[in-house]
């Protein structure tokens, strides 16, 4: 797909990967609209010249909020990368319910609520101009799950189960689903983690590389080499992935 003229919704686009998207896109043509949680990042970006809604996709109510920001403008593409990464490990003690949910409804529910809510620009858009996309972001801990990250393994997961059913559904309507897995990257989510990470402006170029060739999948850096030990052996993908 061509992205030049298109108007985006990036969840999740004021650090990280998000960030390095909406600049890849923009300067591709793209009308890129973010969201965020930081009031200092907000700040940011609005700074940089991007339109950038306050967003909490811990509630519905945040993702309506969402959507009435939006009001009546047309929706081309529909990125679903906003995240949340929360310590699941009982051998550290405690496990938060709060936390559970909270990344239940961000990872998992709020990408299908924001669909849900925003399927009839998507069709119009895939009806005037001959397509429109969906490309959700799951993690290459979709495929084998790392051991502290449960939660968000778990949610990821679901993702990604989610949009292989949801990319059939929207043949119907000229609607492009697409999956990305990103590995280890280098964000502010995964600072306390030590282990060779993905810089996001690399992420990024491979995500909006993936978009315009309109793959269904975009295995990310090491997560192809994932991709591949876990079709020839998924108990092998598995240790190796609940290693870390």
């Amino acid at each position: 797909m061509d992205v030049s003229g298109k108007t985006i919704l990036l969840t999740g686009g004021t650090s990280g990967i998000g960030r390095q998207l909406a600049g890849q896109l923009r300067a591709k043509g793209a009308t890129v609209v973010t969201t965020g949680r930081s009031a200092e990042r907000l700040a940011e970006v609005r700074g940089a010249g991007f339109e950038a809604i306050e967003a909490d996709f811990t509630t519905a109510a945040g993702v309506l909020a969402v959507v009435d920001a939006w009001d009546d403008r047309p929706l081309d593409i529909l990125i679903n990368n906003a995240g949340m990464g929360r310590t699941h490990d009982f051998r550290e003690g405690n496990v938060s319910l709060t936390d559970v949910d909270e990344s239940i409804f961000t990872n998992f529910n709020a990408p299908i609520h924001l669909i849900t809510h925003f399927m009839e620009k998507l069709r119009a858009s895939a009806c005037a101009h001959g397509g429109a996309m969906i490309v959700n972001v799951t993690s290459g801990l979709a495929i084998a799950p790392s051991v502290a990250g449960a939660t968000y393994c778990a949610t990821k997961a679901a993702l990604r189960s989610y949009t292989m059913s949801l990319r059939v559904q929207m043949k119907e309507f000229g609607i492009h689903v697409l999956e990305v897995l990103p590995p280890m990257v280098d964000t502010p989510m995964t600072e306390e983690y030590d282990a060779k990470k993905m810089s996001a402006e690399q992420c990024a170029a491979t995500i909006v590389s993936a978009m315009q060739r309109e793959k269904n999948e975009a295995n990310v850096g090491l997560v192809s080499a994932l991709r591949i030990i876990n079709s020839i052996s998924p108990k092998a993908a598995e240790k190796l992935m609940l290693k870390l």
